[in-house]
């Protein structure tokens, strides 16, 4: 194994992660603009998110366990507006939760040809959840 857990998180499943909360905010017509505001990034990353040139590795669409907890962060971020250490939190505890159902394993071996995804245990195996999913992290 050439690539580790924690690139293949920073580098692949963390993007796809914000790429589709950009996309559930924007499915309920906000602005690039808007977007871009309320997550603490620029216009042009909304941008190349929305156009799929960043955070494409990994489609979290098909997940809709995934995929309901990013609903349901985009709907917190549009009412309360957390700051960018609160969405920064939701957005790891999913990539988290990403890789420890294994989620990404199949993009894992991917990109990085020596892995067995069959014999490869670690993400499921550290990234058990250790807390509820309710937990809304830093306050």
């Amino acid at each position: 194994m050439k690539i580790n857990a924690f690139e293949v998180a920073s580098r692949y499943v963390y993007p796809s992660v914000r790429r589709r909360l950009v996309e559930k905010l924007s499915e309920k017509g906000l602005t690039q603009t808007e977007i871009a505001r309320l997550l603490h990034i620029t216009q042009s990353a909304v941008s190349r998110y929305l156009s799929v040139e960043r955070g494409y590795a990994l489609d979290l669409k098909p997940y809709p366990d995934i995929d309901a907890q990013l609903e349901q962060l985009a709907k917190e971020i549009v009412s309360k507006r957390p700051d960018e250490y609160q969405i920064h939190y939701h957005l790891v505890r999913i990539s988290i939760e990403v890789l420890s159902r294994g989620y990404a394993c199949k993009l894992h071996a991917t990109i990085d040809p020596g892995l067995d995804p069959r014999r490869c245990r670690a993400c499921t195996e550290l990234f058990r959840p250790t807390q509820p999913e309710s937990a809304k992290g830093p306050s």
